[in-house]
């Protein structure tokens, strides 16, 4: 795992640019902490900090150079099957002075250039560079594993793993106002677009060329689009045996490394299928889980203690308190370069800075409630779907139960809360519908939060772009497809992938294996999901893997005290500091008095989603005083 960073000059030299990747190479520092290093060409300078992994020595440091000169590669991430890669070059007469997965890469580039991107197995964010053509490739991974940002004017080309080393090369800094609106919504924004007009996300699966002529973006591969006829292939009995032939494969890969490796352990059923394949594969496995002292509402350490004895490893638990959580907050929202506001990623920075004491690399269960229908909305989309006298009935209670308290800090005021967000679903199109679930507020409140001037233009374009999968009336499939392409690489991956490089860790994520994506991808959705269980058939083909406990407990998704801490230690600097009015007023983007109502709304006794939508408020305003003052 590695920071790269980069500039392709249309017009001056690139040596008179250095001086700017070397600020973005500095910013990338987490990122490589092992070497950092760049590289000058005929129109590019490549930019790489390293998190050595695979060959450690330092023959395997980047910027990487073939014999003559001519290419240079700068790349971030990890390839499994090097080493039959590399069987294939040797046939092909190329020679190896290390035993690194990015000379590897190198070499397979110069043989087939794009042509042959999907026999790599891993996941990546890379620049190859051709100087004899003056061409640039930057190619992203196929699920947006690890982040890619480009900007370009008529003098440059930048790119960079990260926003902060992009600043750091003078991206200009306009908030993109379409943008804004997403995040006040989603609580993070979905590429391509950033929070700031012109840089991009590279969209996974994509490559981008660059030369004297411009920039042309291609897409080299596609998530599976149609699902198997049940039975058509595989059975649900050889389907659940193939997905753990699979799985065992994807975990073996990912525990090759020249460095110690661990996983993360929650006690939930991911990381915890997880834990059993790779204490198989690997004697004495180190895992890691977080406990929360005084909150057994959201403590899962038990459950993984089961699993950690079951598989007999090498089990490390990290207590904490909130207070703990809120301690961490500066570090985190420090780190994060754009507005990102999934209050997970807290527990997320913990663990990953504690794991990094032992380890070097973790594997997770990142990727699997997107691919198996793991989430409360995908049991409700399927409910929706079934129809029946129960939905009924929620549609005629309706009026009388959205004017109840609701809250996410009481569990009976947090039923009430998703039976009022259920039922407002209901009435909805699968699209506008999941577009309400995904996010934490409406259309109409996000508009009202913006001050009057600051108009958004373009959101309801970029709403069909993001959503459209989903058709009208379209299948249930298209969720999936749509979670996978919106929601992981663009919130789950975001919060791994940030939360564990400002730590040094690298996070490895079996469930994302592409082989066992387009597997999963392809069944039948009721092997998925049914009116009883979600994830039916993860659960069925590793039933014998798990402690009994776990296949009767309930889904437990982490919940920071978000409400407490804005009602208490985080008030004042909300109220006096970041939402202050007169900041507001001289801020000129959001209505003050909207945000006044919102604010009394969280400190009532019917906070409803309010603390969710003033905590994305308030790490927005820590990211503008940080970056746009």
């Amino acid at each position: 795992m590695c920071g790269i960073a980069g500039l392709y000059c249309f017009n001056n030299h690139p040596d008179r640019e250095k001086d700017l990747l070397q600020k973005a190479l500095r910013e990338l520092h987490a990122r490589g902490p092992d070497h950092c290093g760049f590289v000058l060409t005929n129109n590019a300078c490549l930019g790489h900090t390293r998190l050595a992994i695979i060959d450690t020595s330092t023959s395997a440091n980047q910027p990487f150079r073939d014999a003559t000169g001519r290419f240079t590669l700068v790349f971030n991430g990890e390839l499994y099957n090097f080493k039959e890669l590399r069987e294939i070059l040797k046939r092909k007469d190329y020679t190896f002075r290390t035993e690194s997965d990015t000379e590897v890469l190198l070499h397979w580039l110069m043989e087939f250039g794009m042509d042959k991107l999907n026999d790599l197995q891993g996941f990546f964010a890379f620049a190859f560079h051709d100087s004899l053509t003056g061409t640039l490739w930057l190619v992203r991974d196929r699920v947006g594993v690890k982040p890619l940002y480009f900007f370009s004017d008529q003098d440059k080309l930048v790119f960079a793993s990260e926003m902060k080393a992009m600043i750091a090369m003078g991206v200009p800094r306009h908030i993109d106002r379409n943008s804004l609106a997403a995040y006040l919504h989603l609580n993070y924004i979905p590429g391509p677009w950033s929070i700031f007009e012109g840089v991009q996300k590279l969209n996974p699966g994509h490559y981008l060329i660059i030369n004297a002529h411009g920039a042309n973006l291609t897409r080299y591969y596609s998530l599976p689009q149609q699902r198997f006829a049940p039975g058509q292939t595989y059975d649900y009995e050889n389907a659940c045996r193939h997905l753990r032939e699979l799985l065992h494969q994807a975990v073996a890969k990912r525990l090759v490394a020249d460095v110690s490796v661990g996983t993360f352990l929650s006690g939930g059923i991911d990381s915890s299928i997880i834990t059993a394949v790779a204490a198989k594969q690997l004697e004495g496995l180190n895992t890691f889980s977080i406990g929360f002292r005084n909150a057994l509402m959201h403590d899962e350490s038990g459950y993984a203690r089961l699993v950690a004895k079951k598989h007999k490893t090498q089990h490390n638990e990290i207590m904490i308190t909130t207070h703990d959580l809120l301690d961490c907050l500066p570090d985190v929202l420090n780190y994060c370069d754009e507005p990102f506001a999934d209050s997970s990623a807290l527990a997320v920075f913990i663990l990953s800075r504690e794991t990094r004491k032992q380890v070097k690399v973790a594997l997770s269960g990142d990727g699997a409630d997107e691919l198996f229908a793991g989430y409360y909305k995908h049991h409700a989309e399927w409910k929706v779907r079934q129809k029946g006298p129960a939905l009924s009935m929620i549609g005629q209670l309706y009026p009388l139960l959205r004017h109840l308290p609701q809250s996410r800090s009481n569990y009976w005021m947090n039923k009430i809360r998703q039976i009022v967000r259920f039922s407002e679903g209901m009435v909805h199109s699968p699209d506008q519908r999941y577009w309400r679930w995904a996010g934490f507020t409406s259309s109409n409140q996000v508009e009202k939060l913006l001050a009057a001037d600051f108009l958004v233009k373009d959101l309801q374009e970029r709403k069909a772009f993001w959503l459209q999968r989903l058709t009208n009336p379209g299948s249930f499939e298209e969720m999936l497809l749509t979670d996978m392409q919106l929601v992981l690489p663009y919130d789950m991956m975001v919060k791994t992938d940030m939360m564990s490089m400002a730590n040094s860790l690298e996070v490895r994520e079996p469930y994302l294996d592409h082989l066992l994506v387009d597997f999963v991808m392809q069944l039948p959705v009721d092997y998925l999901i049914d009116n009883k269980r979600r994830k039916k058939i993860l659960l069925d083909a590793f039933k014998d893997d798990l402690p009994q406990e776990l296949h009767t407990r309930k889904k437990m998704g982490f919940e920071v005290p978000i409400l407490s801490w804005l009602r208490g230690p985080l008030r004042n600097t909300l109220q006096q500091e970041l939402l202050n009015p007169a900041f507001l007023e001289e801020q000129k983007i959001f209505n003050p008095s909207e945000i006044h109502s919102l604010v009394r709304t969280l400190l009532s006794g019917n906070p409803g989603d309010a603390p969710a939508r003033v905590w994305g408020l308030l790490v927005f305003q820590y990211w503008y005083k940080k970056h746009m003052l």
